[in-house]
């Protein structure tokens, strides 16, 4: 990628083809957090822990997606338009 913007263009097309498997399988996890969070099991934290993430890291994940859901949660349940 030559610049910034060439690779936010390439993450928004397809972010499998310009990120590794560990960032591609975090993203995966936050998004199965998001759309269906009754649907995570262990072997989702196994998964992420022999891809390298310590517990510290994967608290963190979810910690930050969690707290971006709720945030979108109460602006949509308020009306409030982000920017």
């Amino acid at each position: 990628m030559e610049t910034n913007r060439e690779f936010v263009e390439a993450l928004k097309e397809d972010y499998t083809k310009v990120l590794d498997n560990k960032d591609i399988e975090m993203i995966g996890y936050a998004i199965k957090l998001t759309k269906a969070p009754h649907s995570i099991i262990e072997e989702d934290i196994i998964n992420l822990r022999e891809l390298g993430f310590e517990d510290r890291d994967i608290f963190d994940i979810n910690q930050v997606v969690a707290y971006f859901n709720y945030v979108n949660r109460i602006a949509s349940g308020l009306g409030v338009e982000l920017e």
